[in-house]
């Protein structure tokens, strides 16, 4: 028996719960020690970054939006 097999037997013995948490685990060590791409690849990719963790923008976010909507600067006082 190999250890995938082993892993899968063991798998068999848990709750439902406890068995996608242990797949949750391995997924997350299959993504960490992936060969795919080479890690400075991975650390550099920043809207990759974004676009995992916040998910992308909603299907409602407006993408119209140009410098014509924006407000103006306007400049602080100085204090003398």
């Amino acid at each position: 028996m190999n250890l995938a097999e082993t892993i899968y037997k063991h798998s068999l013995n848990l709750p439902e719960s406890a068995a996608r948490e242990a797949l949750d685990f391995i997924e997350f060590l299959e993504q960490r020690y992936s060969m795919d791409q080479p890690q400075t690849e991975q650390k550099n990719d920043t809207a990759a970054f974004l676009a995992a963790l916040a998910g992308g923008l909603s299907e409602d976010f407006p993408d119209d939006i140009s410098d014509a909507d924006l407000g103006t600067d306007t400049l602080r006082e100085t204090w003398d």
